[in-house]
């Protein structure tokens, strides 16, 4: 790939793109990302658990407490594609710390919020921070490691992504459990200050400055155009849990047809030779990237949403603790982690495949984990679905990082940003909907049976579509790709005929 040239006239001080010497900083600064990016992830569901406490300490409805989760999410999800292409054209490691600064200043916020007001309004702005930090992430990964090394980093980002998703209920229930009185739950967001201020100062001192390719231009209709259009989906799926899906439905129309007119936009842009937003041949001319997405958001609908429904059968059903609910799940979390940094290393070699035999584990593992809890002893249930669940998190730790390995891994560096937002982007999608209707689902067979275990039965029965969904199309990838691409291709930053790398010059 030929890099283009830096508008600046010369490189920046610590740059790094495509053809350059590793940065030998590389791993530490891959740490300071990841604990970023850790701390961003858990926020979506740590705070679930405390919501009872929430409501009741500031007097607050159903419906504005439930804000406090969909109201993150929701902003998180509106900023990535932006975010990452504001990263590709000025500077990664500017916009990584700015965020960083700002998620730390919003945590802040929320842990002392004297109303539900002010600390809903600090976690919109707090998911909007999220929202910007999040694609740097991997488009740094992108931007500091090659070839096998990319595979271990990404192995390190799926490991975060991984246990963040899943640690949220455990990590939320012990901070309640150690910090006594009503007030406890402001150190849910406290907790953030001081690790973030660490990450803060070295990834000051760590992280690679991005050279600018000169294509500074922001396209502003098409961040208007696919805000409103993402915004227009989820906003009936964030609000669920108050009738959102009944009443304002019709958002779902008028998102598609936003966002269909994005698209024509960007093709449009392209077509004048103009800088998208999105590029269109991300999903058209780069291999494996349009179907690596759709394998993450069809894997975190189930992935996302099941947390929950273990969380409400555990402690509405079985009468446990947030602390002792979260630890019954944390079998899937030790797997994930011991699986994820482990596939790194291995994902040049077997490629797809890993997705394909991870994604079968989890549906053995959860589909398991439903079976035992739905027939064993209840005395017994938790403990004897332990082992699944935790070979279930083996699986799990085989699909996350090798599918984002494989989705980007034939990406532009110049386009790893706006590419890594896309793709968080519709793994949000598939969390909002998994969130939004798994529980659903799980209290109307509960409303007409009282049948917790028959209902949580159900609820992940459901998650298993999705997943069955998604190894489909994974194993219709890697069929694809073992017949096209030998196992020995060199790595992605080497192959220079891709459309979409000939117009770096």
């Amino acid at each position: 790939m030929t890099a283009s040239t830096p508008a600046t006239g010369g490189r920046t001080p610590g740059a790094q793109e495509a053809g350059d010497e590793p940065d030998p900083r590389r791993w530490r600064a891959l740490w300071v990302t990841l604990v970023a990016g850790f701390m961003s992830l858990l926020d979506v569901t740590i705070v679930a658990v405390a919501l009872p406490t929430i409501q009741r300490d500031l007097h607050a409805s159903a419906a504005q407490v439930q804000w406090v989760v969909s109201g993150y999410a929701l902003t998180f999800a509106l900023a990535l594609v932006t975010a990452g292409r504001l990263g590709d054209a000025l500077d990664r490691r500017r916009i990584f710390l700015l965020a960083l600064t700002g998620f730390v200043l919003c945590s802040a916020a929320c842990g002392a919020a004297p109303g539900i007001t002010l600390l809903v309004t600090a976690r919109l702005a707090q998911g909007l921070a999220a929202g910007f930090m999040a694609p740097q992430n991997s488009a740094l990964i992108q931007q500091m490691f090659r070839g096998a090394e990319r595979g271990r980093a990404f192995g390190f980002f799926g490991a975060t992504v991984g246990i963040s998703s899943a640690a949220g209920p455990i990590t939320g229930g012990a901070i309640l459990a150690l910090a006594s009185g009503a007030q406890g739950w402001r150190w849910i967001f406290y907790v953030n200050v001081p690790i973030g201020v660490l990450a803060v100062l070295l990834g000051r001192r760590l992280l690679p400055h991005t050279r600018r390719s000169g294509r500074g231009h922001v396209d502003v209709p098409g961040i208007l155009l696919l805000g409103t259009g993402v915004l227009a989906v989820m906003y009936p799926l964030v609000q669920a849990d108050s009738g959102g899906l009944a009443h304002v439905w019709w958002l779902f129309l008028v998102g598609v047809a936003v966002l269909a007119a994005f698209t024509q936009w960007q093709r449009r842009l392209v077509a004048r030779g103009a800088q998208p937003l999105l590029d269109p041949r991300l999903f058209t001319t780069v291999r494996g990237y349009a179907v690596g997405a759709g394998v993450g958001t069809l894997y975190f609908i189930g992935f996302s949403g099941v947390w929950l429904v273990f969380a409400l059968f555990y402690q509405r059903g079985l009468g446990f603790s947030p602390l002792r609910s979260g630890l019954a799940v944390t079998p899937f979390a030790l797997g994930s982690a011991g699986a994820a940094v482990i596939s790194g290393r291995l994902v040049d070699r077997f490629g797809r495949l890993l997705t394909v035999w991870g994604l079968t584990g989890v549906i053995a593992g959860l589909g398991g984990t439903a079976l035992l809890l739905r027939l064993a002893p209840l005395g017994v249930a938790p403990w004897a679905a332990a082992p699944v669940l935790f070979l279930g998190g083996i699986g799990g730790g085989f699909v996350v990082a090798p599918n984002i390995t494989m989705t980007l891994r034939d990406v532009p560096v110049r386009m790893a940003g706006a590419a890594g937002g896309a793709l968080q982007t519709g793994q949000r999608l598939g969390a909002a909907v998994g969130t939004a209707a798994l529980p659903g689902l799980f209290y109307l067979v509960l409303s007409g049976s009282h049948d917790y275990r028959g209902a949580l039965a159900t609820a992940i029965g459901a998650a298993l579509v999705g997943m069955v969904a998604s190894l489909a199309l994974a194993t219709f990838d890697w069929l694809r790709d073992r017949r096209t691409r030998p196992p020995h291709e060199r790595c992605p930053d080497e192959v220079a005929n891709n459309p979409v790398h000939a117009r770096q010059t």
